[in-house]
């Protein structure tokens, strides 16, 4: 079973280059961030054409998630308790076995910006709410965008960055909150010394100079991570594909028995 992440930046812009990226590495489970479209106006039957079901929590021009399978969904949960400033940012749902979370933190913008103490206190709300609805001992897996690098390795600049946006010990401080409910960052876990990236700004080439960051991750719990076999970054779906604009983000992609 294939499962993968995916910030699109953009489902009406990016439709065509993800059904290019859907029949080519057969996905059977995905989580979207950024879709940018109310669920009324989804392309729901493009992507049902290409064999999947699909769930939303959509918002005009911003935010929006969604879940894609192709296997039946239930939902469980749509959108963060107690956070609707933020905009639809989280989709649960449970497919087969699996609870499958896919979630867009806030970006929080600057350190001195009134949006970065409400991005840590979006990200204490998540940590709550998967403890309370996760439980360790089942097959979960939390997925998407989290707008933070958790360590030096997974920013192309450590030293530069260090305490600012994405990079400081309070966002950090809430990863490792999020890992201690007992989940497992997958990519990390199958590549512990592996400089990689999951996004590029489209200014100054970055993605061709590789200064990049790692902030896209599939975190699993402990039963589901003994099932993984593969975890990569989808590198070859952040360029431009027959004419097709990538997104600024590289899919995310584990293979589980």
């Amino acid at each position: 079973m294939r499962i993968a992440t995916w910030n699109i930046n953009g489902m009406r812009a990016r439709l065509d280059f993800v059904l290019h990226w859907l029949e080519a590495r057969k996905p059977d489970l995905v989580g979207l961030q950024e879709i940018k479209t109310d669920d009324g106006q989804f392309p729901r039957l493009e992507i049902e054409a290409a064999g999947y079901r699909v769930e939303t929590h959509g918002q005009k021009a911003w935010n929006g998630v969604a879940v894609l399978s192709r296997n039946g969904i239930d939902v469980e949960q749509r959108g963060l308790p107690g956070q609707d400033e933020f905009g639809a940012r989280l989709i649960t749902a449970r497919v087969n076995d699996i609870r499958f979370t896919t979630v867009y933190v806030p970006n929080g913008k600057r350190i001195d910006h009134e949006d970065f103490p409400k991005k840590l206190a979006w990200l204490d709300d998540l940590v709550k709410h998967l403890g309370a609805t996760h439980p360790a001992g089942e097959q979960n897996v939390v997925c998407g965008d989290f707008n933070l690098c958790p360590a030096a390795l997974d920013t192309h600049d450590e030293s530069r960055m260090k305490g600012k946006i994405f990079h400081t010990d309070e966002e950090r401080a809430r990863w490792r909150a999020l890992l201690d409910l007992g989940f497992t960052d997958l990519f990390r876990w199958k590549h512990p010394d592996l400089e990689a990236f999951s996004w590029w700004d489209y200014r100054g080439g970055g993605f061709h100079r590789n200064l990049g960051l790692r902030i896209d991750f599939i975190l699993g719990s402990a039963s589901l991570r003994e099932r993984v076999t593969n975890v990569e970054i989808d590198r070859e779906y952040r360029k431009k594909k027959e004419g097709l604009v990538a997104s600024d983000h590289a899919p995310v992609l584990i293979d589980i028995e």
